[in-house]
């Protein structure tokens, strides 16, 4: 385990385009250790307008790990320990529906999982929990971001809205991408699960920022091409830089009144008596223990 730092309440996941937070000072990195294995790269940590910030590529430092290679449970896990209370997911995604076009934002109200084989619990090993996960992105997380992006006059797409979930590298073929049309899924990415449903466990407020980057290849003649996607990850990317900052010190003046913090409160089924003798529960006790401890 890594030394004890002063802890640092709000985190960026960094997705495709997006490597670093742009005008953070006093830069240092941390490299941790957890129970399920080393995140995707240290965690950078400095100061943003004087607030503690957090920032991970989720896809490792050079883009070199694939969304199914991800270790999601050690990303979160490792934010976790170093006090994180809330994330900001971002991700590249490709458009589902006409009206939303590339260079547009999204801030996903929903979620539906079409991965396959990903982990997507710490539980199990002795110990079981079933969390809430009807509305998986936080809902004030997701309120404050709308004010942000609607201050900055930037294009974007908020109620209504679905994330379908694919496990790729490989994007869409047409018929997958007319069923994800015709189910009326807004957008089409590989990474918000499991991510969301383990930030959800490790009662961390999350929501997720899609970036749109292509129509996937519903649209005849504007199919998603790397060429394409790499020149507007890059506008993305520098608009996603102005809303960072001017996102981040909200964040920190939020006082957290929602449920994601005590999603764990009636979700662990087991016994109590059960739950500590569990061989998971030395590497959930960062979790439980706020529960068990007594």
């Amino acid at each position: 385990m890594t030394k004890k730092l002063e802890p640092v309440k709000i985190a960026v996941i960094g997705g495709s385009g997006i490597s670093e937070i742009s005008g953070i000072e006093n830069i240092s990195e941390v490299d941790i250790e957890t129970p399920f294995g080393k995140p995707s790269a240290s965690i950078t940590i400095g100061t943003l307008d004087g607030i503690r910030v957090a920032f991970l590529p989720r896809h490792g430092k050079g883009h070199v790990i694939l969304p199914s290679e991800i270790n999601v449970r050690a990303n979160i896990y490792a934010l976790k320990s170093i006090g994180v209370e809330q994330i900001i997911a971002l991700t590249a995604v490709g458009s589902l529906q006409e009206n939303i076009k590339p260079k547009d934002f999204v801030i996903p109200e929903q979620v539906f999982d079409r991965t396959k084989n990903r982990v997507n619990t710490f539980f199990g090993n002795g110990i079981v929990a079933h969390i809430g996960f009807a509305d998986p992105f936080c809902n004030d997380l997701r309120d404050i971001i709308h004010k942000s992006v609607t201050e900055l006059a930037i294009e974007h797409h908020f109620s209504g809205t679905t994330y379908v979930c694919i496990d790729g590298p490989q994007f869409s073929t047409r018929a997958e991408s007319k069923v994800n049309r015709d189910n009326g899924f807004s957008i089409v990415g590989m990474t918000a699960v499991p991510e969301a449903k383990l930030a959800r466990e490790a009662e961390i407020c999350y929501a997720n920022i899609s970036l749109v980057t292509d129509y996937d290849v519903w649209k005849i003649g504007e199919e998603v091409g790397v060429e394409k996607v790499l020149e507007v990850m890059s506008a993305n990317a520098n608009t996603c830089k102005k809303l960072i900052k001017h996102l981040i010190p909200k964040l920190a003046q939020r006082e957290i009144k929602c449920g994601c913090k005590d999603a764990l409160k009636f979700a662990v089924q087991s016994s109590a008596e059960t739950v500590k003798k569990a061989p998971a529960y030395p590497s959930l006790s960062l979790f439980l223990d706020k529960y068990f401890a007594k």
